[in-house]
């Protein structure tokens, strides 16, 4: 089984973006010698806790202070955007990384209904024009003819020898029907919605059009933090369900801190919930987290995991990837 990073790019208490940005880039070349396969910048609008709202943007920094891995989008959100200006982008960033970039496409809105109107601005295509984007967007980047007629005859540049690898990110049945339907490899949100993952993988398998030879494929994104100490690993739980209670309250705003978390009164409730294996996220001991993820990919049938870590602290993090590259194995560049 392969492992992949999605980086949210986060904003800690008493950091700015262009610190988050750079703990982005730090962590990426040390996830490429850890022996990580993929490396994915998310995108988010109107955040004070997510920097990377330009996924295409980090893309070119980090695959440019890499070597190995592949570097992409996790992912690019479709439905704000022109088809064809997406497949420019990511031509260009083929041509500039060859046989690295990843182009991963979501319909999320990433943000709140203001923002998402703003990035669309003077668009007149809902939602409902989404697998028609999905279409003509894989023609382009292919340099295929596209199912609108009216743009059968451009050119799209920059010509390329190669095509970024596309997916279709989904938290729900619909976006993997899209994948299914074009014959596209999924990567389905465990983070975001866990109790669907395998019925909505399997119903991905059992619809995939393999017209071509082509075959099914899965990663699974699973929200996780591995860490040594038990009192620390209890404070990071703590942390996490904290921003969790921040967020269903509507408050925004960078990571709660280790000392935030430690004096928070949760109720009994909560730390009951934290502590479930029906919460979203997977935090333990090293050895602990790479069963439950192990468990989670035999249990969906996933092919690959990417592992979303998000911590107060960027070293808890840093050291989150290099003791879960250790459990499971993987090779050092």
């Amino acid at each position: 089984m392969q492992l992949s990073v999605l980086d949210q790019s986060p904003i800690g208490a008493g950091e700015d973006a262009a610190t988050a940005v750079a703990h982005t880039i730090a962590l990426a070349r040390r996830c490429e010698e850890l022996g990580y396969h993929r490396y994915w910048l998310a995108e988010h609008h109107a955040s004070q806790s997510l920097a990377c709202a330009s996924p295409e943007i980090l893309i070119t920094r980090v695959a440019n202070e890499t070597s190995r891995i592949r570097v992409g989008s996790g992912g690019v959100m479709l439905s704000h955007y022109s088809p064809f200006k997406v497949a420019e982008n990511f031509r260009m960033l083929e041509v500039m990384y060859p046989g690295r970039i990843d182009l991963g496409v979501g319909r999320a809105p990433g943000s709140d209904g203001v923002t998402a109107a703003a990035l669309a601005y003077g668009n007149r295509l809902g939602i409902e024009y989404y697998p028609t984007k999905i279409r003509d967007m894989l023609a382009w980047v292919s340099n295929e003819k596209p199912y609108s007629e009216a743009f059968g005859e451009l050119a799209v540049s920059p010509k390329s020898n190669t095509v970024p690898e596309v997916w279709v990110l989904a938290s729900s049945p619909d976006s993997a029907r899209y994948a299914a339907y074009f014959g596209l490899p999924l990567s389905y949100a465990h983070f975001i919605v866990p109790e669907q993952a395998a019925q909505v993988i399997q119903m991905y398998r059992a619809e995939f059009n393999g017209e071509g030879g082509r075959a099914s494929r899965v990663s699974l994104g699973v929200f996780a933090i591995a860490n040594d100490d038990p009192e620390h690993v209890d404070l990071l739980r703590r942390a996490r369900e904290l921003q969790r209670i921040r967020r269903d309250q509507g408050k925004q705003g960078p990571a709660a801190t280790l000392e935030e978390a430690a004096e928070y009164p949760f109720t009994d409730a909560q730390l009951e919930r934290m502590r479930t294996k029906r919460s979203r996220q997977i935090v333990g001991a090293p050895d602990v987290v790479r069963a439950e993820i192990t468990e989670l990919a035999q249990a969906t049938g996933a092919d690959e995991v990417v592992v979303l870590t998000n911590t107060p602290l960027f070293e808890d993090r840093m050291k989150s990837y290099e003791l879960l590259a250790a459990e499971f194995g993987l090779e050092l560049s």
